[in-house]
Protein backbone atom coordinates (compact mmCIF):
# COMPACT_ATOMS: atom_id res chain seq x y z
CA UNK A 1 0.00 0.00 0.00
CA UNK A 2 1.12 3.83 -0.80
CA UNK A 3 1.13 5.24 2.09
CA UNK A 4 2.38 9.13 0.53
CA UNK A 5 -0.65 10.70 2.28
CA UNK A 6 1.03 9.91 5.84
CA UNK A 7 3.14 13.14 6.84
CA UNK A 8 6.12 11.63 8.95
CA UNK A 9 6.99 12.87 13.42
CA UNK A 10 8.44 16.35 12.60
CA UNK A 11 12.10 15.52 13.73
CA UNK A 12 12.19 17.69 16.46
CA UNK A 13 9.71 15.85 17.89
CA UNK A 14 11.53 12.95 17.67
CA UNK A 15 14.48 14.88 19.48
CA UNK A 16 12.02 15.12 22.01
CA UNK A 17 11.33 11.69 22.11
CA UNK A 18 14.51 10.54 22.37
CA UNK A 19 15.28 13.08 25.22
CA UNK A 20 12.87 11.11 27.71
CA UNK A 21 14.34 8.68 30.03
CA UNK A 22 15.46 5.56 28.90
CA UNK A 23 12.54 2.74 29.42
CA UNK A 24 10.04 5.66 28.40
CA UNK A 25 7.59 5.23 26.16
CA UNK A 26 9.38 7.63 24.00
CA UNK A 27 12.36 5.46 23.78
CA UNK A 28 10.16 2.21 22.73
CA UNK A 29 7.61 3.46 20.36
CA UNK A 30 9.16 2.66 16.54
CA UNK A 31 8.29 6.31 15.17
CA UNK A 32 7.83 7.29 11.70
CA UNK A 33 10.24 10.41 10.60
CA UNK A 34 11.65 12.08 7.49
CA UNK A 35 14.95 10.84 8.28
CA UNK A 36 13.93 7.09 7.81
CA UNK A 37 12.39 5.03 5.57
CA UNK A 38 8.38 3.92 6.36
CA UNK A 39 8.36 1.41 9.53
CA UNK A 40 8.11 -2.23 8.82
CA UNK A 41 4.57 -3.13 10.70
CA UNK A 42 4.63 -6.69 10.28
CA UNK A 43 4.79 -7.51 13.68
CA UNK A 44 3.10 -4.42 15.12
CA UNK A 45 0.20 -4.33 17.86
CA UNK A 46 -0.95 -1.03 18.13
CA UNK A 47 -0.44 1.93 15.14
CA UNK A 48 -0.98 5.72 16.00
CA UNK A 49 -2.07 7.44 13.90
CA UNK A 50 -3.28 11.68 14.01
CA UNK A 51 -5.75 13.08 11.63
CA UNK A 52 -5.80 16.61 11.16
CA UNK A 53 -9.45 17.32 10.04
CA UNK A 54 -11.86 19.11 12.05
CA UNK A 55 -13.79 21.13 8.90
CA UNK A 56 -16.53 19.29 9.54
CA UNK A 57 -16.66 19.50 13.58
CA UNK A 58 -19.52 22.10 14.71
CA UNK A 59 -18.87 24.81 17.06
CA UNK A 60 -15.42 23.33 17.65
CA UNK A 61 -13.12 24.68 15.08
CA UNK A 62 -9.50 24.48 15.34
CA UNK A 63 -9.52 20.65 16.28
CA UNK A 64 -7.46 18.74 14.56
CA UNK A 65 -4.39 20.96 14.97
CA UNK A 66 -1.25 20.68 17.44
CA UNK A 67 -1.42 16.69 17.83
CA UNK A 68 1.81 16.77 18.68
CA UNK A 69 1.09 18.25 22.44
CA UNK A 70 -0.67 14.48 23.00
CA UNK A 71 2.60 12.96 21.30
CA UNK A 72 4.45 15.16 23.84
CA UNK A 73 3.00 13.46 26.71
CA UNK A 74 2.18 10.18 25.76
CA UNK A 75 6.42 9.93 25.30
CA UNK A 76 6.94 11.11 28.49
CA UNK A 77 4.90 7.81 30.34
CA UNK A 78 6.51 4.47 31.16
CA UNK A 79 5.37 1.36 29.72
CA UNK A 80 3.49 -1.24 32.41
CA UNK A 81 4.82 -4.62 32.91
CA UNK A 82 3.97 -5.72 29.45
CA UNK A 83 5.74 -5.42 25.60
CA UNK A 84 5.14 -2.49 23.78
CA UNK A 85 4.61 -3.27 20.28
CA UNK A 86 3.69 -0.17 19.15
CA UNK A 87 4.30 2.20 15.95
CA UNK A 88 3.39 6.14 15.46
CA UNK A 89 2.55 6.33 12.00
CA UNK A 90 2.65 10.19 12.20
CA UNK A 91 -0.36 12.17 10.60
CA UNK A 92 -2.89 12.27 7.92
CA UNK A 93 -3.02 15.86 6.79
CA UNK A 94 -6.16 18.00 5.52
CA UNK A 95 -7.03 16.59 1.91
CA UNK A 96 -8.14 19.19 -0.70
CA UNK A 97 -11.68 17.97 0.32
CA UNK A 98 -12.97 16.66 3.28
CA UNK A 99 -13.74 13.58 1.15
CA UNK A 100 -9.97 13.08 0.23
CA UNK A 101 -9.43 13.24 3.84
CA UNK A 102 -11.87 10.65 4.70
CA UNK A 103 -10.61 8.04 1.83
CA UNK A 104 -6.77 8.50 2.74
CA UNK A 105 -8.04 7.18 6.28
CA UNK A 106 -10.46 4.67 5.55
CA UNK A 107 -7.86 3.02 2.96
CA UNK A 108 -5.04 3.14 6.18
CA UNK A 109 -7.58 1.24 8.27
CA UNK A 110 -8.73 -1.49 6.07
CA UNK A 111 -4.86 -2.01 5.58
CA UNK A 112 -4.18 -1.95 9.19
CA UNK A 113 -7.13 -4.30 10.39
CA UNK A 114 -6.65 -6.51 7.67
CA UNK A 115 -3.43 -6.99 9.16
CA UNK A 116 -4.69 -7.75 12.77
CA UNK A 117 -2.36 -4.44 13.59
CA UNK A 118 -5.49 -1.94 15.89
CA UNK A 119 -5.34 1.42 14.86
CA UNK A 120 -5.30 4.18 17.50
CA UNK A 121 -6.67 7.63 16.12
CA UNK A 122 -6.56 11.05 17.15
CA UNK A 123 -8.49 13.23 15.67
CA UNK A 124 -9.74 15.55 14.43
CA UNK A 125 -13.49 16.03 14.10
CA UNK A 126 -15.35 12.82 15.20
CA UNK A 127 -17.35 13.14 11.91
CA UNK A 128 -14.09 10.59 11.22
CA UNK A 129 -15.83 8.00 13.31
CA UNK A 130 -17.68 7.52 9.76
CA UNK A 131 -14.68 6.89 7.33
CA UNK A 132 -13.22 4.62 10.39
CA UNK A 133 -16.75 2.51 9.74
CA UNK A 134 -16.47 2.44 6.03
CA UNK A 135 -12.92 1.10 6.41
CA UNK A 136 -14.82 -2.29 7.35
CA UNK A 137 -16.75 -2.45 3.68
CA UNK A 138 -14.40 -4.46 2.63
CA UNK A 139 -13.64 -7.06 5.28
CA UNK A 140 -16.88 -8.42 5.08
CA UNK A 141 -18.33 -8.13 8.46
CA UNK A 142 -20.86 -6.60 10.40
CA UNK A 143 -19.67 -3.80 12.86
CA UNK A 144 -20.32 -2.47 16.15
CA UNK A 145 -19.74 0.53 17.18
CA UNK A 146 -19.70 1.88 20.53
CA UNK A 147 -19.98 5.72 21.46
CA UNK A 148 -18.58 7.62 24.31
CA UNK A 149 -20.38 10.59 24.03
CA UNK A 150 -23.13 13.02 25.82
CA UNK A 151 -24.80 13.25 22.60
CA UNK A 152 -26.36 10.57 19.83
CA UNK A 153 -24.95 12.88 17.00
CA UNK A 154 -28.23 11.50 14.85
CA UNK A 155 -28.67 14.79 12.97
CA UNK A 156 -30.83 13.67 9.79
CA UNK A 157 -30.04 11.66 6.60
CA UNK A 158 -30.80 15.84 5.09
CA UNK A 159 -27.76 17.33 7.06
CA UNK A 160 -24.09 17.27 5.63
CA UNK A 161 -21.85 14.56 7.17
CA UNK A 162 -20.79 16.34 10.56
CA UNK A 163 -19.44 15.71 14.01
CA UNK A 164 -23.34 16.22 14.68
CA UNK A 165 -25.14 14.28 12.12
CA UNK A 166 -22.41 11.09 11.49
CA UNK A 167 -24.61 8.57 12.83
CA UNK A 168 -27.36 9.19 10.55
CA UNK A 169 -25.25 8.20 7.52
CA UNK A 170 -23.82 4.97 9.22
CA UNK A 171 -27.47 3.94 9.43
CA UNK A 172 -28.62 4.87 6.43
CA UNK A 173 -25.94 5.04 3.82
CA UNK A 174 -24.83 1.69 1.63
CA UNK A 175 -23.48 -0.68 2.43
CA UNK A 176 -24.96 -0.81 5.38
CA UNK A 177 -22.82 -2.97 7.74
CA UNK A 178 -23.98 -1.94 11.21
CA UNK A 179 -25.52 -4.59 13.87
CA UNK A 180 -25.29 -2.30 17.15
CA UNK A 181 -24.77 0.90 17.66
CA UNK A 182 -24.24 1.57 21.72
CA UNK A 183 -23.70 5.15 23.28
CA UNK A 184 -21.92 5.32 26.56
CA UNK A 185 -22.46 9.00 28.94
CA UNK A 186 -25.42 10.42 26.84
CA UNK A 187 -26.89 13.42 29.14
CA UNK A 188 -30.86 13.66 28.40
CA UNK A 189 -31.05 17.24 27.74
CA UNK A 190 -28.50 17.07 24.99
CA UNK A 191 -31.21 14.82 23.17
CA UNK A 192 -34.36 15.57 22.11
CA UNK A 193 -37.01 12.27 23.16
CA UNK A 194 -37.44 11.99 19.43
CA UNK A 195 -34.10 10.88 19.13
CA UNK A 196 -33.95 8.97 22.01
CA UNK A 197 -37.50 6.90 21.04
CA UNK A 198 -35.48 6.15 17.78
CA UNK A 199 -33.00 4.90 19.09
CA UNK A 200 -34.85 2.56 21.11
CA UNK A 201 -36.90 1.97 17.83
CA UNK A 202 -33.55 0.40 16.81
CA UNK A 203 -32.64 -1.77 19.66
CA UNK A 204 -29.86 0.08 20.03
CA UNK A 205 -28.29 0.91 23.40
CA UNK A 206 -27.90 4.04 25.28
CA UNK A 207 -26.64 4.81 28.92
CA UNK A 208 -27.37 7.62 30.47
CA UNK A 209 -24.12 9.17 32.41
CA UNK A 210 -26.01 8.97 35.37
CA UNK A 211 -25.99 5.01 35.12
CA UNK A 212 -21.96 4.96 34.17
CA UNK A 213 -20.91 7.16 37.11
CA UNK A 214 -22.98 5.03 39.38
CA UNK A 215 -21.49 1.67 38.41
CA UNK A 216 -18.65 1.92 35.52
CA UNK A 217 -18.45 -1.51 35.82
CA UNK A 218 -22.15 -1.62 33.74
CA UNK A 219 -19.90 -0.79 30.54
CA UNK A 220 -17.12 -3.60 30.22
CA UNK A 221 -20.04 -6.27 28.20
CA UNK A 222 -20.76 -3.12 26.18
CA UNK A 223 -17.08 -2.66 25.27
CA UNK A 224 -16.52 -6.02 24.81
CA UNK A 225 -18.45 -6.49 21.98
CA UNK A 226 -17.45 -3.69 19.99
CA UNK A 227 -15.73 -3.37 16.94
CA UNK A 228 -14.90 0.61 16.88
CA UNK A 229 -15.03 2.83 20.08
CA UNK A 230 -14.87 6.69 19.28
CA UNK A 231 -14.71 8.63 22.32
CA UNK A 232 -15.50 12.61 22.22
CA UNK A 233 -13.76 14.59 24.13
CA UNK A 234 -16.64 16.45 25.45
CA UNK A 235 -18.14 13.07 27.16
CA UNK A 236 -15.30 14.13 29.91
CA UNK A 237 -16.39 17.29 32.13
CA UNK A 238 -15.10 20.75 31.17
CA UNK A 239 -13.02 20.62 34.33
CA UNK A 240 -11.10 17.33 33.63
CA UNK A 241 -10.53 17.91 30.17
CA UNK A 242 -10.79 22.14 28.62
CA UNK A 243 -9.77 21.51 25.22
CA UNK A 244 -13.26 20.80 23.54
CA UNK A 245 -15.24 24.59 22.46
CA UNK A 246 -18.35 22.04 23.65
CA UNK A 247 -17.26 20.77 26.84
CA UNK A 248 -19.72 21.06 29.53
CA UNK A 249 -19.47 21.11 33.28
CA UNK A 250 -21.13 17.67 33.57
CA UNK A 251 -19.71 14.53 32.11
CA UNK A 252 -17.23 11.87 32.96
CA UNK A 253 -13.84 12.58 34.88
CA UNK A 254 -10.36 11.89 33.67
CA UNK A 255 -10.56 8.72 36.25
CA UNK A 256 -13.58 7.31 34.37
CA UNK A 257 -12.60 7.63 30.35
CA UNK A 258 -9.46 6.25 31.72
CA UNK A 259 -10.95 2.93 33.29
CA UNK A 260 -13.37 3.14 29.69
CA UNK A 261 -10.10 3.20 27.57
CA UNK A 262 -9.04 -0.07 29.53
CA UNK A 263 -12.12 -1.80 29.20
CA UNK A 264 -12.25 -1.12 25.54
CA UNK A 265 -8.90 -2.56 24.68
CA UNK A 266 -9.18 -5.51 27.03
CA UNK A 267 -12.08 -6.79 24.67
CA UNK A 268 -11.11 -9.20 22.12
CA UNK A 269 -13.14 -7.86 19.45
CA UNK A 270 -12.33 -4.27 19.47
CA UNK A 271 -9.79 -3.36 16.22
CA UNK A 272 -10.18 0.49 16.38
CA UNK A 273 -10.31 3.29 18.39
CA UNK A 274 -10.33 7.28 18.18
CA UNK A 275 -10.38 9.78 20.23
CA UNK A 276 -11.66 13.23 19.06
CA UNK A 277 -12.33 16.90 19.52
CA UNK A 278 -9.12 17.70 20.97
CA UNK A 279 -8.70 21.52 20.53
CA UNK A 280 -5.15 22.31 21.78
CA UNK A 281 -6.48 26.69 21.93
CA UNK A 282 -8.63 25.20 24.64
CA UNK A 283 -6.30 23.69 26.65
CA UNK A 284 -4.76 24.64 29.85
CA UNK A 285 -1.35 23.55 30.94
CA UNK A 286 -1.54 20.53 28.66
CA UNK A 287 -3.93 19.08 30.67
CA UNK A 288 -6.36 17.34 28.14
CA UNK A 289 -3.24 16.48 26.23
CA UNK A 290 -1.88 14.52 29.35
CA UNK A 291 -5.66 12.85 30.01
CA UNK A 292 -6.05 11.76 26.21
CA UNK A 293 -2.23 10.62 26.58
CA UNK A 294 -2.87 8.53 29.91
CA UNK A 295 -6.22 7.39 27.65
CA UNK A 296 -3.64 5.84 25.08
CA UNK A 297 -1.47 4.53 27.78
CA UNK A 298 -4.94 2.69 29.29
CA UNK A 299 -5.79 1.31 25.79
CA UNK A 300 -2.49 0.24 25.47
CA UNK A 301 -2.42 -1.90 28.23
CA UNK A 302 -5.84 -3.04 28.18
CA UNK A 303 -4.70 -4.86 24.44
CA UNK A 304 -1.61 -6.08 26.21
CA UNK A 305 -3.99 -8.46 29.07
CA UNK A 306 -6.46 -9.18 26.57
CA UNK A 307 -7.22 -12.73 27.88
CA UNK A 308 -8.77 -14.38 24.37
CA UNK A 309 -11.68 -16.36 25.63
CA UNK A 310 -14.39 -15.07 23.50
CA UNK A 311 -16.02 -18.77 24.17
CA UNK A 312 -15.14 -19.95 20.46
CA UNK A 313 -13.07 -22.61 22.49
CA UNK A 314 -12.38 -25.32 23.64
CA UNK A 315 -15.57 -26.25 26.08
CA UNK A 316 -13.30 -27.18 28.95
CA UNK A 317 -12.29 -23.57 28.84
CA UNK A 318 -15.53 -22.59 30.07
CA UNK A 319 -18.94 -23.26 32.40
CA UNK A 320 -22.02 -23.49 30.90
CA UNK A 321 -24.84 -22.45 32.68
CA UNK A 322 -28.63 -23.35 31.66
CA UNK A 323 -31.28 -20.91 33.11
CA UNK A 324 -35.24 -22.37 32.20
CA UNK A 325 -36.83 -19.14 32.20
CA UNK A 326 -40.80 -19.13 30.50
CA UNK A 327 -41.12 -20.97 27.43
CA UNK A 328 -37.35 -21.42 26.66
CA UNK A 329 -33.77 -22.16 28.03
CA UNK A 330 -30.71 -19.45 28.66
CA UNK A 331 -27.45 -20.29 27.59
CA UNK A 332 -24.63 -18.58 30.05
CA UNK A 333 -20.95 -19.21 29.76
CA UNK A 334 -18.41 -18.07 31.96
CA UNK A 335 -14.63 -18.40 31.32
CA UNK A 336 -12.61 -20.23 33.75
CA UNK A 337 -9.58 -17.86 32.26
CA UNK A 338 -11.11 -14.16 33.24
CA UNK A 339 -14.37 -14.68 35.01
CA UNK A 340 -16.57 -12.48 32.26
CA UNK A 341 -19.80 -13.78 31.36
CA UNK A 342 -21.66 -14.61 28.04
CA UNK A 343 -25.17 -15.15 27.18
CA UNK A 344 -26.09 -17.19 23.53
CA UNK A 345 -28.54 -16.74 21.15
CA UNK A 346 -29.04 -20.03 19.11
CA UNK A 347 -28.95 -18.94 15.77
CA UNK A 348 -28.67 -21.56 11.98
CA UNK A 349 -25.16 -22.07 11.30
CA UNK A 350 -26.08 -20.46 8.02
CA UNK A 351 -27.11 -17.10 9.86
CA UNK A 352 -25.00 -13.95 8.71
CA UNK A 353 -25.22 -12.74 12.57
CA UNK A 354 -23.64 -15.68 13.77
CA UNK A 355 -20.70 -13.71 15.06
CA UNK A 356 -23.42 -11.41 17.53
CA UNK A 357 -24.74 -14.93 18.66
CA UNK A 358 -22.86 -14.70 21.86
CA UNK A 359 -23.83 -11.36 23.67
CA UNK A 360 -21.43 -9.93 26.61
CA UNK A 361 -22.85 -9.70 29.94
CA UNK A 362 -22.36 -9.58 33.26
CA UNK A 363 -22.54 -11.64 36.59
CA UNK A 364 -26.06 -9.74 37.49
CA UNK A 365 -27.42 -10.28 34.08
CA UNK A 366 -27.33 -14.57 34.80
CA UNK A 367 -28.61 -13.44 38.45
CA UNK A 368 -31.58 -11.44 36.85
CA UNK A 369 -32.35 -14.74 34.57
CA UNK A 370 -32.40 -17.25 37.43
CA UNK A 371 -35.11 -15.04 38.97
CA UNK A 372 -37.02 -15.22 35.48
CA UNK A 373 -35.82 -11.65 34.32
CA UNK A 374 -34.82 -11.83 30.73
CA UNK A 375 -31.79 -9.52 30.59
CA UNK A 376 -32.44 -6.46 28.26
CA UNK A 377 -29.33 -6.96 25.57
CA UNK A 378 -30.76 -10.18 25.06
CA UNK A 379 -33.67 -8.94 24.16
CA UNK A 380 -32.36 -6.20 21.88
CA UNK A 381 -29.71 -8.50 20.20
CA UNK A 382 -32.79 -11.23 19.52
CA UNK A 383 -34.92 -8.45 18.17
CA UNK A 384 -32.22 -7.60 15.49
CA UNK A 385 -31.45 -11.31 14.81
CA UNK A 386 -34.90 -12.02 13.83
Amino acid sequence: MNFEFLKPVDTALLAYAKMQPNKSLGQCIEIYTSQNDFPDITNKKIAIVGVEEGRASLGNYGTGTNLDEIRKELYKLYPGNWPVSVVDLGTISQGNLIEDTYFALSELLTHLIKNKIIPVIIGGGQDLTYANYRAYDNLEQTVNIVAVDNKFDLGTIEDELTSQSYLSKIVMNQPNNLFNYSNIGYQTYFNSQDEIDLLDSLFFEAYRLGEVTNSIQIVEPILRDADIVSIDMSSVKNADAPANNNATPNGLNGAEICAISRYAGISDKVTSFGIYEYNSKFDVKNQTAQLISQMIWYFIEGVNYRANDYPFGLKDNYQKYIVPIEDQALNFYKSNKSGRWWMEITLNENNKFKRHALIPCTYQDYISATNQEIPDRWIRTLKKLI
